[in-house]
């Protein structure tokens, strides 16, 4: 797994309160459990499907992982801090 951010993505994680790191990210990935969850909503398609998941990083930070996978590259559309209505919708479906 490749995992690809792109510069507009960088600056977007750089600037959330509190920042978003790619090391909690690649965290987030070795941690999860569960399955991804497919964003099917109209104003979020993409082509391939983009996913998203709720882990924790190795301090205990959860972040909402937000990617498009695509061949051997995972490429990363967002990563947050999930609200309450995020953290039920996985936990209902993962």
């Amino acid at each position: 797994m490749t995992l690809r951010i792109s510069q507009n993505v960088r600056t977007k994680l750089a600037n959330k309160t509190p920042p978003v790191t790619e090391d909690e990210i690649l965290q987030c990935f070795s941690n999860r459990t569960g399955s991804y969850v497919a964003d099917l909503r109209e104003e979020h398609l993409t082509n391939p499907i983009t996913r998203w998941f709720i882990a924790e990083t190795d301090f205990g930070r959860k972040l909402k992982v937000v990617f498009i996978p695509l061949g051997g590259d995972i490429i990363i559309k967002s990563a947050f801090d999930p609200n309450a209505d995020e953290l039920r919708i996985f936990a209902n479906l993962s």
